[in-house]
């Protein structure tokens, strides 16, 4: 395993598993523990995914040592909107049944209450029960507010970036102030797995499309969060880091981006961010 070296001073692990849309059930907790004897050490899950508590029994059933793990979550709009960031952190963290969160993110940048919010993780972060804090779909104009506005960093922005699309400009932007990128969708949800030129890329390394689009992921510096539901695809998502792509495939899969998005932004939201 690869590692991020967060602003924070914090080492995150380049590859983890994405638990969006996994299910609150034993299949899920069965599935992390799978993962998790697989290698999967990042772990990347939220309050609205609802799945905390079978992460953390997972965790705790692996005989593992806590400090191997790193457990991101995430608020979400209607606790932002309360200025309940105190109690919604504390009930991810009793529901993962754990002493602190590796990395907290703001899921979404709501308008009016984000800054507000961001105050907020910046005293969990001094208080110790976070180790890194951060956001996610957070646009250049709201970072540059945000960080204008704050005494900490971001450590990660966690957004949708893929062989298809994402903001190249937000990403560089990120970067250029050290700010980690993380693809919370990297598979573009198979969009592209179907693409004979990635196929051809593929076939050369002996490699899958889906391990050649988190490969082109890696070596743009970006953090990947696939989520996978098969033991199989699983091991796929670890074995990155025995090849790599050349500069002209890098160029190659780069000319396929067409700003294809996976997702929209919640319809609570109408701030008009795009990103």
């Amino acid at each position: 395993m690869n590692y991020l070296t967060l602003n924070s001073g914090t080492a995150m692990p380049s590859v983890g598993m994405g638990l969006m849309k996994l299910p609150d059930s034993p299949d899920t907790e069965a599935l992390i523990r799978e993962a998790i004897s697989l290698g999967f050490r990042l772990f990347d899950t939220a309050s609205s995914y609802k799945n905390e508590a079978e992460l953390g029994r997972a965790i705790r059933s692996s005989g593992i040592p806590r400090e191997e793990f790193f457990i991101t979550s995430k608020i979400w709009n209607t606790a932002q909107r309360l200025g309940n960031t105190e109690g919604a952190f504390n009930r991810s963290l009793e529901r993962l049944g754990l002493d602190y969160i590796d990395l907290y993110l703001i899921q979404w940048p709501v308008p009016g209450c984000y800054l507000d919010t961001w105050h907020d993780l910046e005293k969990i972060f001094f208080s110790g029960r976070a180790r890194a804090i951060g956001v996610a779909n957070f646009g250049i104009e709201d970072l540059t507010y945000l960080m204008s506005e704050s005494e900490i960093l971001p450590a990660v922005n966690q957004i949708e970036y893929h062989v298809l699309g994402g903001r190249n400009d937000l990403r560089v932007f990120c970067q250029s102030k050290g700010i980690a990128v993380q693809a919370g969708a990297p598979l573009a949800q198979g969009a592209f797995l179907d693409r004979e030129i990635l196929k051809t890329i593929a076939a050369r390394h002996e490699k899958t499309v889906a391990q050649v689009g988190l490969r082109y992921l890696l070596q743009l510096g970006i953090s990947v969060v696939p989520r996978s539901v098969r033991p199989a695809h699983l091991r796929e998502d670890l074995d990155l880091f025995d090849f790599e792509l050349t500069d002209e495939e890098m160029s190659t899969i780069e000319n396929l981006r067409e700003g294809y998005r996976c997702f929209d932004i919640p319809s609570d939201l109408t701030g008009g961010i795009l990103l």
